[in-house]
């Protein structure tokens, strides 16, 4: 099986306010033999994290680095990185992404 995630099973297996949800998406992700994320839907995931959750920034950027670590993702790496080394400097994910997008 080949998915792609989109932000709300990405919060729901981060976060873990839903058990249940928590257990499907994790199954989700471990099940598929392919798992595609889009840029867009890290920058949602980063400010929903950020915004509703208060998560810290370093504890959002070891999330999304846990998740791309997984043998199955496929994402964007050189351009989710360019938002990480932002997020890690006290900017914005989506700022980041961005920038690096409009390097030509």
């Amino acid at each position: 099986m080949k998915v792609s995630l989109d932000t709300n099973v990405l919060l729901r297996l981060i976060v873990g306010d839903d058990e249940a949800q928590q257990q499907t998406a994790a199954e989700t992700l471990e099940g598929a033999e392919l798992v595609a994320i889009s840029v867009q839907a890290l920058c949602k995931f980063v400010w929903v994290l950020d915004r509703s959750y208060r998560v810290a920034r370093s504890d959002i950027s070891a999330s999304i680095r846990r998740i791309l670590d997984m043998r199955n993702v496929v994402a964007n790496r050189p351009t989710i990185e360019a938002g990480l080394a932002v997020l890690d400097a006290g900017g914005d994910f989506a700022d980041g992404v961005i920038a690096f997008d409009g390097q030509w």
